[in-house]
């Protein structure tokens, strides 16, 4: 009746469209999450850690300070 090669065809079709709705449903899941979470207004996540922001901002400082007292002391850097 039906040839095995039909029969594998409509078989991959059948499947292709179960994981191509599958994977629909999971992208609209998705974006129904991001969007409630920027109506909620969630704070996003920060990369890096407050620890390495904090040391740059030290060195940042020191480097300011020595700058300040180079020109109190009349040497050009």
């Amino acid at each position: 009746m039906f040839e095995p090669t039909i029969v594998i065809a409509g078989a991959s079709l059948i499947g292709l469209v179960i994981v191509a709705a599958a994977l629909l449903q999971g992208w609209r899941g998705w974006l129904d999450l991001r969007s409630r979470e920027l109506e909620h207004g969630t704070p996003q996540r920060q990369e890096g850690s407050p620890m390495g922001a904090a040391r740059i901002e030290i060195a940042d400082l020191r480097e300011r300070i020595r700058k300040l007292e180079a020109i109190a002391s009349g040497v050009d850097l």
